[in-house]
C-alpha cells in the first residue's frame, strides 16, 4: 500500500537563505484528514507548495505513488487538488462554470464528460445554481466553495486546503466545514482555526521554524496545554 503523501528529509531555503524547511519527514494515509498546525513562518505553505510541485527542495516528495518531478508534474496536480487560502489566486474565468470546467478541459476530456465534472463537482459544494454566474461577484465564502469546486473537477485522491476557513463569517465556516466532513478524498488542511481542526481532523501535526516538532492524535495534543503555548498556539 503506497501513503497518499510521502515526505522524506525534506529541506527547503528561500533565495535569501533562509530555511523554510529542515528535515521535514511526513506520512498520510489514504483516507486520513489531518492538520497542519503551527505560528506564521512556521513553513506550513512552504510544505504545501512542494505537494504539487510549485516549490521544490532536497529531499524526496511522492503523492498517490507518484515521485513528484518535472517529468511527473500533470499527473501529480491531477492527483493532489491545492486550494490556496485566497480564491481569487484560482478564480480567473468570466463565469463559475468555466472556471470549473478549466481542469477538466485542461487534461483533455471530451464535452460530455466535462459538463458531468462541472455539475458533479457543483454538486459537491453545493453550488449548482452558480454556474452562470460571474465569480467575482460572490461572497468570500462562495467562493471558497468555487474553488474547491475547481479542483473536484479533476477528481483529485488528495486534497490540499490553505487556510480554508480565513476570512469567512460564522455561518459560511460552518457550512465549509461540513462540507469538507463530508468529502471522502484525503486531506491535509494548514490552518490557524484551532476549533476547526479539532471538529474536523483526527491527526494533527505541529509544525515550528521549518520543523515537525509533535504528530499525534488532535484531542491528544490539543489537552497539552504547555506544548500548544511553546510554539504559538491557544487551544480553542
Amino acid at each position: 500500500m503506497h501513503h497518499s503523501i510521502e515526505v522524506e528529509h525534506l529541506s527547503f531555503s528561500y533565495p535569501d537563505g533562509h530555511p523554510a524547511l529542515v528535515d521535514v519527514s511526513l506520512h498520510i494515509a489514504p483516507g486520513e484528514k489531518v492538520a497542519l498546525v503551527g505560528p506564521n513562518g512556521a513553513g506550513k505553505s512552504t510544505l504545501v507548495l512542494h505537494l504539487n510541485g510549485i516549490l521544490s527542495g532536497d529531499g524526496r516528495v511522492q503523492v498517490c505513488g507518484l515521485e513528484v518531478g518535472e517529468k511527473t508534474l500533470g499527473r501529480v496536480r491531477a492527483a493532489v487538488g491545492l486550494v490556496f487560502q485566497n480564491p481569487d489566486d484560482q478564480l480567473f474565468s468570466p463565469t463559475v462554470y468555466e472556471d470549473v470546467a478549466f481542469g477538466p478541459l485542461y487534461q483533455g476530456l471530451g464535452p460530455e464528460e466535462v459538463v458531468e465534472r462541472v455539475a458533479s463537482a457543483l454538486s459537491a459544494v453545493s453550488m449548482q445554481p452558480y454556474a452562470r454566474r460571474v465569480s467575482h461577484h460572490l461572497s468570500v465564502g462562495e467562493k471558497k466553495r468555487i474553488a474547491i469546486a475547481t479542483v473536484l473537477s479533476m477528481t483529485p485522491e488528495v486534497l490540499v486546503l490553505d487556510e480554508p476557513t480565513s476570512g469567512l463569517d460564522p455561518r459560511a465556516r460552518r457550512s465549509l466545514i461540513h462540507l469538507l466532513c463530508d468529502l471522502p478524498m484525503t486531506m491535509l488542511v494548514s490552518s490557524h482555526d484551532l476549533a476547526m481542526v479539532r471538529e474536523l481532523l483526527p491527526r494533527m501535526v505541529i509544525m515550528d521554524e521549518g520543523r515537525i516538532v509533535a504528530d499525534g492524535p488532535t484531542q491528544a495534543l490539543m489537552q497539552d496545554g504547555r506544548l500548544l503555548e511553546a510554539h504559538g498556539l491557544e487551544m480553542p
